[in-house]
This record gives C-alpha cells, structure tokens and sequence, in this order.
C-alpha cells in the first residue's frame, strides 16, 4: 500500500476544490452512459473513489456500491458525502494494486482517473485485478489521460487504450474529450466501456 500512500496527504492538505480530478459532480460520461441504459445496473466497485462524488451518483441511481481508495481523509470525505446523500455504501481503504474483494463479486467497475496512476510495473497485476473480480460479461469503464495532453508515461494513445485491454476485455465503445477539471484547467481523456472475456489471453 505504501508505494500509493502518498495520496492522502493531498487531501489532507488540500481542499476538494483545488484538486483537479474532485469536481464536486458525477462525470458527465457516466451520467450519460447510466442514464442512456448503456451501463447495466447491479454490483459496483468505484476504483480509486476519492470524496465519492460518483459513488454516491451510482448508489443514487440503483447500484449496490463498494468504492476502494487508499487514502483514509478521503474515505472520511466519501463516508460522509454517503450520509448526507441517504445512501448505503461500502468503502474500503486499499490499494487498486491488490483487489481483495471476491472473485466474479462485481457487475459493473468504474476507473476514472485511477489506471492512469497506476505505475508502468504494475500495470499488469492492475487490469488482472480488475478482469478477476468482475463477473463474466461484466462491463468497466475507464476515464484515463489522453496524449493529447502532451507527452507523458501516463498519457495514452486511442492504440495504447486498445491494446493494453484486449486480452481480457472486449470494447464496447472508445470516446475522447475534454474535460474542465475542479482545478479549472481543461484536459483530455480517452472514456472506454469493455466488457470482460472468460478467460485472460
């Protein structure tokens, strides 16, 4: 956990609104890709949920949610924006790096702005986590940097979104954009929707 473990210290010393990745609303691709029937309501797990801003929307909408973070004040955040919203959720404090939740326990995993952290390292053990404790034909949608912000190791190609998933999810939809972030700086990002295969290639 300690390779992660510096997050906390950005929401213990910063508040929500100048940190770029907390906009103080759901996404507007996960709005719309909930609302449109696109995401299928069911088991969810919220990787790297931050204050919960999303949880909290996907809880709101008829999911049954777990969000995951590593940074206990931002859990604190989450655990109380749940409350005031009138929603039961399950968070944990641990690392994207090793999942320890069941095997098949999710139908639905949502990534924004988590993969994008993730060191090149461990990339692999990363998706294998995900692909493992989403259920067969279960749907995950990542939000990660895109090239278009410059070069960078985190900052990925429409190819590079591609084939790092493809041995263990099919693509359901790839869509870039750009965003205004709680930071006030606008960035792009690449929003893929995958299903997951049976079996990791």
């Amino acid at each position: 956990m300690c390779a992660y473990s510096k997050w906390d210290k950005y929401y213990r010393k910063y508040p929500l609104n100048e940190l770029g990745w907390e906009l103080g609303k759901p996404r507007s691709t996960l709005v719309n890709l909930v609302e449109t029937g696109s995401i299928k309501v069911g088991n969810a797990l919220d990787l790297c949920c931050g204050a919960g801003t999303n949880t909290v929307y996907l809880a709101q909408h008829g999911f049954s949610v777990a969000g995951i973070d590593i940074s206990a004040t931002a859990l604190k955040i989450a655990q109380a924006n749940s409350v005031k919203a009138k929603v039961v959720i399950g968070f944990v404090r641990g690392s994207f790096a090793d999942l320890s939740f069941a095997d098949g326990m999710f139908d639905f995993i949502l990534d924004i702005g988590c993969f994008h952290h993730v060191k090149v390292e461990d990339r692999s053990r990363f998706i294998s986590g995900v692909h493992r404790v989403l259920k067969p034909n279960g749907q995950y949608m990542l939000t990660c940097f895109s090239d278009r912000n410059g070069s960078a190791w985190n900052h990925f190609s429409r190819q590079q979104v591609i084939d790092l998933f493809s041995g263990f999810f099919k693509l359901q939809s790839l869509q870039h954009a750009p965003s205004l972030e709680g930071d006030g700086v606008i960035r792009f990002f690449y929003t893929a929707v995958m299903s997951r295969t049976g079996i990791a290639r």
